[in-house]
């Protein structure tokens, strides 16, 4: 089958070379009269000043050698066939608009973002709501306030006062640093974990001043990495060639193209590019019905009918049986492994309930994500059928530790009073238990580490060797990077001077707030972070997957700072988090490249997010928890308020902090987890060499740190939708990019983004509206498709309960 990927390693061997090569290694080929030309794959050389406009009639450049439009098969397809090269270097984009609305939803999505974190179903602020809502208030003031603005109710243009606060129409490039700003400030950090346990478990309330400055060092410390990956993670967009085409490689890499981004640089285009061609007004329109009929779906799935969010006919056929519920259902959190269920909900389909999306994730991608789910469901069976692990004693699908008997393990009744471990009281009580589930998670997520590392070093070496080699003396011939060129960018002076200062301020600041974490062992997480930050960043820019490293820092911490739970949380801050950062920074700096926005705006709207949300999210925290207290201690907390977030960290925390070494040490029930990781640095290698002998079978799409990563993946959570994602994946990845490549280009992404933002902007209000988000829930009456909670799950599969 052919796969739609950009290829990320060994380009020349495969089925897409010779097209490949013959319009993508020498993207830009001549310069004439100022004008960068670019080569069809026909061999016709045009302006990249006539293909600004991506959403036309089908283009020279969008032709195959048939005359037939190619489906988008290369990273230089992503490039300018998907993405408008058009840049007005006029634009304003400090404007009032940009300041009111940027702080305003800032604010707002900060506030909101930490709420959400003591919610009791987790919900997050995302950047496809933030866009939506800040073009809507952006056309808004337009309109509303006096100006030149062609729309404006009053035209005051000789008024220099009126003139600022309304310069004109709301521009694509103010609408990206608002949308950057705001989205940046709503995510809650993970410090605010570590702050929130210390004070409802340690009852150490950490000093306002130490809190906020953590929040923000922890956060910018991860945008100093990424300013340092820019050449090879950052703004570039054409394919790597083979060794021998080593003079083609420049500085910033071309596989990085970020396909999670592309349906929201296809909405801003729409929103904002030649609004007066034809083409254009129909895409608009097929945005804004697509987001308001999904608005309107969503209330049934999410509401009204429930069982929509999993409809299994196994289920209907059996709703007796154990077994039946544990493989074919799913529509309840840890009910079952969804073998075959059909979702109708797309807040979990879209995205398969994670951060991989159906229409954008590139399909090999997809295939190794859900090989690595099939074996998920075999093995997780045969370990309980067998009872390995003692697994039958346990509930199939669980994240808490048991005694061997079944029942919750105590984890505090192995503490201290200052809640470091006590070995005499660990020796009566006796090491804890893992469901089988939850053990093969940890063990999938360890191979997929060691897995990453050989990946990156086979496929992806020999192009960093390159760029590192050719950093001083070659310069990147993307047409994006060319355009960009005439705006300043953000030193690597200035990258490396942020990352020093908030790594000596994490060090001081994690003394300030006795975290019982020495320098030397936040030094090594540090170290830690920059090693995994480009080998994680690479398979996130090419593949769009970044599973987290999180369970690796807890191990180590646990093995370096052993039986302190809280210096333990302090280290997986600044060993994971980083990475994270990084990654978000680069994805909005190939944003910013995307829709021509100076690096130097990209990088201010973010530091200011980041100051902003640190203040907002610490402010809001310290409210909730004075105010909520009991309810955030309580296991079950209520239906408004919930410390589960909190509980699981601090959990996480104990088991690998405190527990760590006697359960993972060599000869213990589970010493042998640390050695996945060095089964998962061979994983790779067979694919490898196979694609070596066969290089026409197809081997190089095979990425094993997303087929490993994956073996754990239905340990937790909604898993109905994971075969309904597979056939949208199939659909629109395959189907449609194939044999409809018109369609795909103009509408596949601009669809996914209608799709996203309406359910996300329905699950907003629902929140406030009926789910009790505004202090009192109203349910939907029990009917078929809404059952009252018994023997049967929503999706009518047996109710367990082990």
């Amino acid at each position: 089958m052919e796969m739609a990927q950009t290829l990320p390693h060994d380009s020349k061997e495969s089925e897409y070379d010779e097209k490949e090569l013959s319009h993508s290694n020498s993207f830009i080929d001549e310069k004439t009269e100022g004008h960068n030309k670019v080569e069809t794959a026909g061999g016709v050389l045009i302006d990249t000043d006539d293909i600004g406009q991506v959403f036309d009639s089908p283009r020279l450049i969008d032709l195959g050698e048939d005359g037939k439009e190619r489906p988008i098969e290369t990273s230089s397809d992503y490039a300018v066939r998907l993405v408008s090269l058009e840049d007005d270097p006029t634009m304003r984009i400090f404007t009032f608009r940009l300041w009111f609305l940027g702080l305003g939803l800032s604010c707002f999505g900060a506030v909101l973002g930490q709420i959400f974190y003591f919610r009791p179903q987790t919900i997050t602020v995302s950047s496809l709501f933030l866009q939506i809502i800040s073009f809507i208030m952006g056309k808004a003031l337009e309109v509303i306030i006096p100006g030149p603005s062609p729309t404006a109710r009053i035209q005051t243009r000789d008024n220099v006062f009126w003139s600022f606060l309304n310069h004109g129409p709301f521009n694509l490039k103010e609408h990206v640093a608002i949308t950057i700003m705001a989205s940046t400030a709503s995510a809650s950090s993970l410090a605010i974990s570590i702050f929130a346990s210390q004070n409802l478990y340690y009852n150490v309330d950490v000093n306002a001043g130490v809190g906020i400055f953590t929040l923000i060092a922890s956060q910018l410390i991860g945008y100093g990495l990424a300013g340092v990956l820019r050449p090879f993670l950052g703004e570039s967009v054409t394919p790597p060639v083979e060794s021998s085409e080593a003079e083609h490689r420049q500085v910033y890499p071309t596989f990085a193209i970020y396909p999670q981004i592309m349906p929201q640089v296809q909405l801003y285009d729409t929103l904002h590019r030649s609004q007066e061609a034809v083409m254009q007004k129909k895409r608009m329109k097929f945005f804004w019905i697509m987001f308001i009929g999904i608005f309107v779906w969503e209330w049934f799935p999410e509401y009204i009918a429930p069982t929509l969010t999993g409809f299994s006919i196994f289920c209907l056929a059996d709703r007796k049986s154990a077994w039946v519920s544990r493989i074919f259902g799913g529509a309840n959190n840890n009910e079952g492994l969804g073998a075959f269920a059909l979702c109708f909900d797309w807040a979990y389909v879209g995205s398969g309930g994670g951060t991989i999306g159906a229409m954008f994730t590139p399909l090999s991608t997809m295939l190794s994500l859900y090989a690595g789910c099939a074996v998920c469901m075999i093995v997780f069976c045969v370990c309980y059928v067998r009872n390995v692990w003692f697994a039958q004693n346990f509930p199939f699908l669980s994240q808490l530790l048991y005694y061997q008997n079944g029942t919750e393990y105590d984890q505090l009744s192995i503490l201290n009073p200052d809640l470091s471990l006590n070995s005499t009281l660990l020796e009566e009580q006796g090491l804890p238990y893992y469901a089988a589930a939850q053990l093969l998670y940890t063990v999938s997520r360890t191979i997929y580490v060691g897995a990453s590392v050989t990946h990156f070093f086979l496929w992806y070496w020999p192009t960093f060797s390159d760029i590192i080699k050719g950093y001083w003396t070659k310069e990147c011939d993307d047409p994006h990077y060319q355009k960009m060129k005439i705006y300043k960018e953000v030193s690597n002076w200035a990258y490396v001077s942020l990352f020093l200062v908030c790594a000596a301020l994490g060090i001081g600041l994690a003394y300030a707030a006795k975290s019982g974490l020495p320098a030397w062992a936040l030094i090594i997480a540090l170290i830690f972070a920059m090693f995994f930050a480009p080998i994680i960043g690479t398979l996130n820019a090419t593949v769009g997957y970044a599973p987290l490293i999180q369970n690796l820092t807890q191990m180590v911490c646990g093995a370096l700072v052993p039986g302190k739970p809280v210096a333990n949380m302090y280290f997986t801050l600044y060993g994971e988090n980083p990475v994270t950062q990084a990654l978000l920074l680069l994805a909005d700096l190939k944003t910013g490249q995307y829709t021509k926005v100076p690096p130097r705006v990209t990088f201010g709207v973010q530091f200011i997010g980041t100051v902003v949300g640190g203040i907002l999210n610490f402010v809001i925290m310290r409210v909730v928890l004075t105010s909520q207290r009991d309810t955030l201690l309580n296991v079950q907390g209520s239906n408004i308020w919930s410390g589960q977030q909190a509980q699981s960290y601090n959990s996480a925390a104990i088991a690998w902090g405190a527990l760590g070494k006697p359960l993972y040490a060599t000869g213990t029930r589970y010493g042998f987890v640390p050695y996945m990781l060095l089964v998962g640095l061979l994983c790779p290698i067979p694919f490898w060499l196979l694609h070596k002998k066969y290089p026409k079978f197809g081997f190089n799409y095979v990425f094993t740190p997303v087929l490993v990563a994956e073996l754990g993946f239905l340990s937790v959570g909604i898993n109905s939708s994971v075969f309904s994602t597979l056939l949208v994946a199939l659909f629109s990845q395959y189907y449609l990019r194939k044999y409809h490549a018109t369609w795909f280009r103009k509408y596949n992404f601009l669809l996914s983004a209608a799709l996203d933002g309406g359910t996300e902007i329905m699950i907003f209000v629902s929140t406030f509206a009926v789910n009790g988000g505004s202090g009192t829930a109203h349910p939907f009456p029990n009917w078929a498709l809404n059952p009252a909670p018994g023997e049967v799950n929503i999706d009518y599969c047996k109710a367990l309960n082990n």
